[in-house]
């Protein structure tokens, strides 16, 4: 099933338009893995992949290898977290949500889990780490995602011990021993629930691990989602890759695509080659690589969800710091032909990309070097301006285009953007 259905509960609605309007998000990986510099916990599964390989010396070892890394969290004390900093550079940064991993798919839990002991308070870092990201980050105005994985290779009623573990999925049929997965199913239900029952408002669950899914994998989605919403009314839930009815909006994965889409998505994609810091050498997109890719994803009608994490210590890398600063100035300026828009036509033309709101329609151009724009129109604007620029500018109209040229000694950082009302 690949049609996108529209939400029908009028609170999921209205919450779905409040997403639409934030445009800009931030999602945060981070957990024990982080010790070992490996692609978060896929180094436990063994399908083959290059970012599943486990590091030496257990390269040919699964079981040493998963004995070592359940005991990481011995060794997790983070003595830099500081979720404050990390919340107030992101609202410098223009962000407007996270996304915080309270789970992924090794079972570790970053928040104070009744239902199990394999958790972030039982470390020598001693802190509910989740708990602690979503109080910050809403302490700045900012919405908040609690990702979870419906995976969880730790419960002993996902991979039994003792058994193989061949690849990601349960190492058992749960239609062979449908209690033990009636356990499992109960099991995350109730973990769920504690997130939205114990934490605040939280605006979205965003559920990963997408083959975890009917009719394998069944874990009774529309009842997990209906009591969601008993719990948090209105709330946004995300059954990636699961087109229907729980997948209130899509997830392209460090991909945008091609063109408008007909329905919400937003593209999550890391801001450095990882989706949290491996180590000091790592290269960062560019603030302006950031910038156009936004603007782009916006012009197509999604948000972008810009993937950080920090180093084991808990600490965001220097670099990371300065594109959010350097992002935030430019939405300090341009921010209005983002925030609250919808794409309007002609959505693209060479250059530039486009946005409306009520009257007006920016046009966002996406070089440094133009000094005259061309801007297709279906009627002749009353007014048209340049965001960052008080004074008149030089324009005008003929063959069904505005065309503007940019005013002497105007510096375009990133990205400009022309109204026209």
């Amino acid at each position: 099933m690949n049609e996108y259905v529209w939400p029908d509960d009028p609170a999921v609605r209205a919450k779905l338009e409040w997403w639409r309007d934030q445009k800009f998000g931030v999602i945060i990986h981070w957990g024990p893995y982080s010790r070992l510099g490996v692609f978060e916990s896929w180094t436990l599964c063994d399908e083959g992949d290059d970012f599943m390989a486990r590091p030496d010396p257990w390269a040919h070892d699964r079981a040493g290898y998963r004995e070592h890394y359940e005991k990481l969290p011995e060794g997790f004390d983070a003595p830099a977290f500081d979720p404050e900093k990390w919340a107030a550079a992101c609202a410098e940064a223009g962000i407007r949500y996270v996304v915080f991993t309270t789970k992924h798919h090794d079972g570790f839990a970053m928040y104070d889990t009744e239902l199990s002991t394999y958790k972030s308070t039982n470390t020598p870092l001693g802190r509910d780490v989740a708990g602690a990201v979503f109080d910050a980050f809403r302490a700045h105005g900012m919405g908040v995602g609690a990702y979870f994985s419906k995976a969880d290779w730790h419960h002993p009623d996902y991979w039994v011990p003792g058994r193989d573990t061949p690849d990601r999925y349960a190492n058992y049929r749960a239609e062979d021993e449908p209690e033990r997965w009636r356990r499992f199913a109960d099991f995350t239900h109730g973990q769920i629930e504690e997130l939205l029952s114990g934490y605040g408002p939280v605006d979205l669950l965003w559920l990963d691990g997408g083959w975890v899914r009917a009719p394998r994998e069944d874990l009774d989605l529309p009842r997990l989602a209906a009591r969601a919403r008993d719990l948090q009314p209105g709330i946004l839930v995300v059954d990636r890759d699961v087109h229907g009815p729980q997948e209130d909006y899509r997830t392209p994965e460090q991909t945008v695509p091609a063109e408008l889409q007909p329905f919400p998505w937003e593209s999550c994609i890391t801001l450095g080659p990882f989706w949290y810091t491996f180590g000091p050498d790592e290269t960062y997109k560019t603030a302006g690589d950031v910038v156009r890719l936004l603007c782009r994803i916006i012009a197509r009608g999604g948000n972008l969800l810009l993937g950080i994490g920090p180093d084991h210590t808990g600490a965001l890398p220097a670099r990371v710091y300065e594109r959010l600063a350097e992002i935030g100035g430019w939405l300090d300026v341009h921010g209005e032909a983002v925030y609250g828009t919808r794409p309007c036509e002609p959505y693209e033309s060479e250059d530039l990309v486009f946005t409306r709101r009520g009257d007006t329609v920016y046009a966002i151009g996406l070089r440094t070097d133009l000094r005259q724009v061309r801007v297709p129109v279906t009627r002749i604007p009353r007014k048209v301006g340049l965001l960052g620029h008080d004074g008149p500018l030089d324009w005008s109209a003929a063959d069904g285009a505005v065309t503007v040229r940019l005013p002497d000694g105007h510096r375009v950082s990133h990205a400009f953007a022309l109204t026209l009302e």
